[in-house]
């Protein structure tokens, strides 16, 4: 699962998060904590990388992030709702600067009409209040495949956020 490809992308990501001394968590679901896996594969990363939630079941997400129950409700797990309030319970239980939560249906089974497999949530959150949410639906291209495939847009969104929240925060810029 962690090719060249990944691994390189999580070095930027370790790479941008350092310029700006910051901090990464992540909230996972249908990754499992493959992004924690990506981003800890780099030696050195201990500096970067606060700390993972892989949180497979609804009570997970509830008693390790503070999901509330009515969005789950309302909403269902795989929902950009979700995928948000994922995000900031991984900052508001951690010491990171950025966030990033994973939800989706990943497969063979679980998709509906609505929610068909390998559609997938990400939100990725900065403490200064920056918010990024993206859907993807990857079709039913095999489990393996749409959790690669959400690893490494989940690091590109790291990676994008990163770089907005330097740009933010050196003197001169808005």
């Amino acid at each position: 699962m962690i090719d060249d490809t990944i691994r390189d992308a999580a070095a930027r990501v370790l790479d941008a998060c350092r310029s700006g001394g910051l901090k990464v968590a992540a909230a996972e679901s249908c990754t499992g904590g493959l992004v924690a896996g990506a981003l800890t594969e780099i030696a050195g990363s201990s500096d970067v990388f606060d700390r993972g939630f892989v949180t497979y079941s609804n009570a997970a997400k509830q008693e390790m992030l503070g999901v509330a129950a009515a969005i789950l409700e309302r909403h269902g797990a795989v929902s950009r709702e979700t995928a948000e309030a994922m995000a900031r319970g991984a900052l508001a239980a951690s010491n990171a600067d950025l966030a990033i939560a994973i939800t989706g249906i990943a497969g063979p089974g679980g998709g509906s009409a609505a929610k068909p497999v390998g559609l997938v949530h990400f939100a990725a959150a900065a403490r200064d209040g920056q918010r990024v949410h993206r859907e993807k639906r990857y079709a039913d291209i095999g489990r393996s495949a749409v959790r690669k495939k959400a690893v490494a847009e989940a690091l590109a969104m790291l990676e994008l956020l990163a770089a907005g929240v330097q740009t933010k925060s050196k003197p001169g810029r808005a």
